[in-house]
C-alpha cells in the first residue's frame, strides 16, 4: 500500500473515531484503538519509528477511555433494565410472607 492510501486510511479512521467520540457513542474509543493499530503498522512499514511513540500514548488514552465509557454504558444499561422491570411491576421490595 502506498503512502497516499495510508494517508487517506489513517485520516478517515481517525476522524471517524473522534466524530463518534464527540457524539458520546461508547464504542467510539474502540475505533480509535483500531486506528492506532494502523498507526503502528504504518510506522513500521514506512520506517518512521517516531510514530510508534505517538501511537503508544494515544493507545493508552484510548484504552482508558474505552474502559471507562464501556463501564458507564453497562451501568446505564443495567439501570434501564431494572427500571423497565420496575415499571412492569416485576420488582418488589417487600414480599409478604405466606
Amino acid at each position: 500500500m502506498n503512502d497516499q492510501y495510508w494517508s487517506w486510511l489513517l485520516s478517515f479512521v481517525g476522524v471517524a473515531g473522534f466524530i463518534l467520540a464527540g457524539r458520546k457513542i461508547w464504542w467510539a474509543w474502540y475505533i480509535n484503538i483500531a486506528c492506532q493499530i494502523l498507526w503502528f503498522a504504518y510506522a513500521i512499514i514506512s520506517e518512521q519509528l517516531g510514530f510508534l511513540v505517538g501511537a503508544f500514548f494515544y493507545s493508552a488514552v484510548f484504552i482508558r477511555n474505552a474502559y471507562l465509557w464501556t463501564k458507564e454504558h453497562r451501568q446505564k444499561k443495567r439501570e434501564a433494565e431494572w427500571l423497565e422491570k420496575w415499571n412492569r411491576g416485576e420488582v418488589h421490595f417487600l414480599e409478604e410472607e405466606a
